[in-house]
């Protein structure tokens, strides 16, 4: 296998930690305590309304189009708990990522599910990681596995907060111009814990965006 030029490698190394700590920090703020941040926080109607649609569940929930090209793989391997409002929660944290890296993918901020899916500092967060992506002249290829998921209610409700463990070991930028895959070595920096505060949209049944974003980086606990 080729080795990339070390200033390709660099740029991509210095987005990737970019991405992770954007609206979030490479320390989990939110531990020690059993308070949900973000927990009062309302959530705000999409910019864009989701209809019906009578497409697969997987490609459209609640109508929005998030479905990925098919070398973009992101695996969500974790049991649904069974609590309803932390099961569609969970879900919805599930499609918050494929809207950014669908964004990635149609090289804009501004697709349907991204608006859907997120909500103030978590819509933030998706645009800060869509744009790096773009700026970079990168798109995503490869398999992206999150786990060992839990989930928590905040006493109102109107708040979940999704936790879990992401390996982007096998998940690559590719070179949108070239098509060329840049391939890095297996380290601990592949592995994330995220920590994702879902709000539950008023005007929707079962919709709910991410509203903020922590995360911790090169997290041993995941790997």
């Amino acid at each position: 296998m080729k080795r990339r030029p070390l200033p390709v490698a660099a740029a991509l190394a210095a987005t990737a930690a970019l991405l992770l700590t954007a609206c979030g920090s490479g320390e989990d703020k939110s531990s020690g305590s059993d308070k949900i941040a973000g927990a009062d926080q309302g959530s705000e109607t999409p910019k864009e309304s989701a209809s019906p649609s009578g497409a697969p569940a997987g490609d459209k929930p609640d109508g929005v189009d998030v479905s990925l090209p098919k070398d973009m793989n992101l695996v969500f391997d974790w049991d649904k708990p069974k609590d309803k409002n932390e099961a569609a929660a969970m879900d919805d944290a599930a499609n918050f990522f494929r809207a950014i890296y669908r964004g990635v993918d149609k090289r804009t901020t501004k697709d349907a599910a991204v608006t859907a899916y997120a909500t103030g500092e978590g819509l933030h967060y998706a645009q800060v990681q869509i744009n790096e992506w773009i700026k970079g002249g990168w798109t995503a290829t490869g398999t992206r596995r999150h786990y060992d998921a839990t989930t928590r209610s905040a006493p109102n409700g109107k708040s979940v907060e999704v936790a879990f463990c992401a390996d982007t070991g096998k998940f690559y930028g590719k070179e949108v111009k070239t098509g060329k895959v840049l391939k890095t070595e297996s380290s601990l920096k592949d592995f994330g814990y995220y920590k994702i505060v879902m709000v539950k949209v008023p005007t929707a049944e079962s919709l709910w965006q991410a509203s903020k974003v922590f995360v911790e980086t090169s997290a041993e606990k995941c790997r």
